[in-house]
């Protein structure tokens, strides 16, 4: 016979959720078993008894009935409650994300700040970091290029340029021209497969290089048309033939420009 042993304290909140998650299909073996360890303990069953039934050991009961004194249901599931309180996102700590982001670069090398390497850094989640960020717009990830002119005379040439774009003369026709080179010609090696219906345009991987090229485009402002020509160098002479072009597809002088 065995000794019977002092019933375990288990108030009827912990009771009920026991007996719920020894009925709960998609409880761990180790949960289950431990709720029925500790149901048994609290009806005053001996600690062999409930060994004996369960087919575990006499020292492994006595270990949850302690642990269950000490933690609660902490010691049947093993989910421990956070005891430190979240960071709260305060105006200083706002502006050290900010400092950091905007003024210092990762340790490891890297170029920028991502929300995971900054927020292991200041110790604080992800989710502050974010929302700083989209408060103040930062975006680390993106970059843009830019380039300043030298030329003293910059600023007024460029109200001369962009007052003649926004208020050009009477009947006259504005053009922007420009060329670009070393533009790659390219093929695929075999010929694109169309559309099919369940199959998007298929192309090879591989190309073959026709060498390079030059583009002379014009933009007309007025109608948004462009009109180009490739050229295979970029001297003074491909672009004079390029005006010579341009004067061609262009309206006789004392025609009225074409607004279509």
């Amino acid at each position: 016979m065995f000794s019977a042993a002092a019933a375990l304290a288990v108030t009827a909140d912990q009771r009920r959720e026991l007996e719920l998650l020894v009925r709960n299909g998609s409880s761990p073996q180790k949960v289950a078993l431990r709720c029925k360890v500790l149901l048994l303990a609290q009806e005053g069953v001996a600690n062999a008894s409930i060994a004996d039934q369960l087919r575990i050991s006499r020292p492994t009961v006595l270990a949850l009935r302690a642990a269950f004194m000490k933690d609660g249901m902490t010691a049947v599931t093993g989910i421990r409650r956070r005891k430190r309180s979240p960071r709260v996102l305060t105006p200083e700590l706002e502006q050290r994300i900010l400092d950091t982001t905007l003024k210092t670069r990762p340790g490891d090398g890297g170029t920028h700040w991502s929300v995971r390497t900054l927020a292991v850094q200041l110790r604080v989640s992800r989710t502050i970091v974010h929302r700083v960020w989209q408060r103040h717009d930062v975006q680390p990830h993106r970059v843009e290029r830019f380039k300043l002119s030298n030329d003293p005379q910059f600023e007024t040439k460029v109200r001369d340029i962009v007052g003649l774009y926004l208020n050009p003369p009477d009947r006259a026709l504005v053009l922007c021209v420009d060329e670009k080179s070393q533009i790659q010609a390219l093929d695929r090696t075999t010929p694109i497969l169309p559309l099919r219906p369940g199959l998007p345009e298929r192309q090879t991987h591989d190309y073959k290089r026709h060498g390079t090229t030059t583009l002379f485009a014009a933009f007309n402002i007025l109608n948004g048309k462009v009109i180009g020509t490739c050229q295979d160098r970029h001297r003074s002479r491909e672009f004079i033939s390029f005006l010579n072009h341009l004067e061609r597809q262009l309206p006789r002088s004392g025609s009225p420009p074409d607004h279509g």
